[in-house]
């Protein structure tokens, strides 16, 4: 169940984290004395607080993910909520051989994209709506200088601009300090796939940012 650790992450899309909301979040689950394991063969043999051991380690995650994704903190938690659901129904099916996170990130990662797929088919974007969503915690703080709370509005008008498939590999490696290869079995794709996906993304994203200055 090993963490990844904290690494140097996009300066563009670091200033699009909200601030005073969000400490750094790396570790894959707070540190315990039983395993994701244990806690899944517990849950299995019917002990509820075994799985409310599970929610307890990855919701905050989980919901900055879904957030980062959607833009929305209702729709995040929707995102969360219904991931938790699915895992506790399908926990029977969990492999052992497998890390639980990789396996519950997928689920949310997959739930927040069709979401975002959703969202985009029922209506046309609203991005000022998105962007004072990821602003507001921010918008009214005197102390926040005004040109900080333009550009976290810019940030997210171009991740929400980006076709999913890159806005997720972003989101995960840029935002919340994922490896490649942790990526990987995240999205169920191959290695190669991931470190390409970054690569265009981050292309697409700067290609989008340099338009907005013009």
């Amino acid at each position: 169940m090993g963490a990844a650790q904290p690494r140097p992450r996009s300066p563009i899309l670091e200033s699009s984290l909200p601030s005073g909301i969000m400490p750094p979040i790396f570790g894959a689950a707070p540190a315990g004395d039983i395993s994701d394991t244990e806690l899944v063969r517990q849950a299995l043999e019917g002990d509820e607080d075994s799985f409310a051991g599970l929610v307890s380690r990855y919701h905050r995650r989980a919901f900055w993910i879904a957030y980062h994704v959607l833009g929305r903190s209702e729709d995040a938690r929707d995102v969360v909520q219904e991931a938790f659901v699915r895992v506790h129904r399908s926990l029977h099916r969990f492999d052992f051989a497998r890390n639980f996170y990789t396996w519950f990130y997928r689920i949310v990662m997959n739930l927040a994209i069709d979401a975002l797929r959703k969202l985009r088919t029922a209506r046309s974007v609203n991005l000022d709506e998105f962007g004072d969503s990821f602003a507001s915690d921010e918008q009214d703080d005197p102390a926040v200088p005004v040109e900080r709370r333009e550009t976290q509005s810019q940030v997210w008008t171009v991740l929400e601009r980006m076709d999913g498939k890159f806005k997720s590999v972003l989101v995960l490696r840029d935002i919340h300090g994922m490896s490649c290869r942790e990526i990987a079995p995240i999205l169920d794709v191959t290695h190669a796939t991931v470190r390409w996906r970054l690569h265009r993304g981050r292309q697409i994203f700067r290609e989008h940012w340099q338009r907005l200055a013009q």
